[in-house]
C-alpha cells in the first residue's frame, strides 16, 4: 500500500452568501481568514492550523433541508478545540443549534448557516 498521502489541505463547504457564512467562521468558531486567489466566483478561505476551510458561494446541487437532526448522521468536518464551553456561547448568541455526541466523548455538532455539518471534539489536556 503507497503512503503517498500525507495530510488533509483543505475540506470545502458551499454556501449561499459569503458574507453571512463568515461570522460562523470567524466569530464562532475562531478561524482567520486569509488571501484567496480570484477564482471567478465569491468565497472564502479560513486558516485551520496547518490545513484550510474554503467557503465556496456557488448554487447548492444539495438539499439543506431533510438531514439529519443530528449532524453525527451526515457528512461533516470535524475539528479539535481546546474547550466546547466558548464555542457554545457563541452558538446560543447566534442562535445556532448544537447536539452532544452520543458516544459520550466531550464532543458536539452543529451546522453553519447553510446546513454544513461541523463536529466539535474537545481535546483532553
Amino acid at each position: 500500500m503507497s503512503k503517498n498521502i500525507l495530510s488533509l489541505n483543505h475540506a470545502s463547504f458551499i454556501v449561499a452568501d459569503i458574507e453571512r457564512s463568515l461570522p460562523f467562521y470567524e466569530v464562532i468558531l475562531g478561524l482567520t481568514r486569509i488571501e484567496r486567489p480570484d477564482l471567478g466566483f465569491p468565497g472564502a478561505w479560513l486558516q485551520l492550523g496547518s490545513q484550510q476551510i474554503h467557503l465556496l458561494e456557488l448554487n447548492n446541487p444539495d438539499p439543506i433541508t431533510g438531514r439529519p437532526v443530528h449532524g453525527g448522521r451526515d457528512r461533516h468536518i470535524a475539528l479539535n478545540a481546546l474547550a466546547l464551553a466558548p464555542i457554545q456561547v457563541e452558538l446560543d448568541k447566534a442562535g445556532l443549534v448544537y447536539t452532544m455526541s452520543i458516544s459520550g466523548r466531550r464532543a458536539m455538532f452543529c451546522r453553519d448557516y447553510d446546513g454544513n455539518t461541523v463536529e466539535i471534539i474537545e481535546q483532553v489536556q
